[in-house]
């Protein structure tokens, strides 16, 4: 990537909140042999110019970190306070030991109560634990766009169910994961798409999520180039259901890489 606007964006993980196999389930999916029936919890990576950003620290967040051999990490940004979008916000003590400061987040109001919930000890004036705390340098977003080591992402509002959360547009990507509706006004910030990542749980519908006919409804009405499905569920075989997605729409897979542009 040797254009300077030129960056990457990894699929760390692309299952649904049980991740796939679902444990002690014997379903056909969960006792597949084939790598891209392997899911663990949703997380992407930026990388641009040597700088890498996180969407989302899961409860897989120190596999994915170790498994993907990610080389420093310059910030997170949180779609949402689900656990399975937060469960490994613990591990990013390993970030502070290495670089030896507070590690930028950035997320809503409504996750950082969460956050602050779960995590309290994290967020306490006081020192209960000798220094092995995630140190964290807190930035409330909503709406607009940021910059985070020099390169502009669009903040892309969405409802999950009835919960304000966030997608996210680095030049030509969005990601888009968990979510059920997408605003008119957001759409507005959609247009123009290479690449589309969108919730596409499973086949049956589900309050929270798109399941996949109304995930391909919404990809053609945002008219990406390339679209792929994400949140997977154990309920999809890989290579079932790929055969049966209409050109221009894909399922992800765990370590899925895409070029991007910003």
């Amino acid at each position: 990537m040797s254009d300077e606007k030129n960056f990457e964006l990894k699929l760390l993980g692309t299952g649904t909140s049980t991740g796939v196999p679902t444990i002690s389930c014997t379903c056909a999916t969960c006792v597949s042999t084939d790598p891209k029936d392997k899911r663990l919890r949703c997380s992407a990576l930026i990388t641009y110019k040597n700088k890498n950003i996180i969407i989302d620290t899961g409860p897989d967040f120190r596999q994915q970190y170790l498994k993907y051999g990610i080389n420093g990490l310059d910030a997170v940004v949180y779609t949402h306070h689900h656990f399975d979008h937060i469960g490994g916000f613990d591990d990013i003590r390993g970030i502070n030991f290495t670089s030896k400061k507070a590690l930028p987040i950035y997320l809503n109001t409504e996750t950082l109560e969460n956050l602050s919930r779960i995590f309290s000890y994290a967020f306490r004036d006081y020192n209960e634990t000798g220094n092995g705390i995630p140190m964290v340098d807190v930035n409330i977003i909503t709406e607009g766009e940021i910059e985070i080591s020099g390169i502009k992402i669009t903040i892309l509002p969405l409802l999950h169910g009835s919960l304000k959360v966030l997608g996210f547009r680095i030049g030509n990507i969005a990601y888009c994961t968990d979510t059920n509706h997408i605003p008119e006004n957001t759409l507005k910030l959609m247009k123009g798409l290479d690449v589309l990542i969108l919730d596409g749980l499973r086949p049956k519908v589900h309050k929270t999520h798109f399941n996949l006919d109304q995930a391909i409804e919404q990809a053609r009405i945002i008219d990406s180039k390339q679209t792929y499905l994400t949140h997977i569920a154990h309920q999809v075989m890989h290579s079932e259901i790929e055969q049966k997605l209409p050109n221009g729409i894909n399922l992800a897979y765990d370590g899925l890489t895409i070029k991007g542009r910003i």
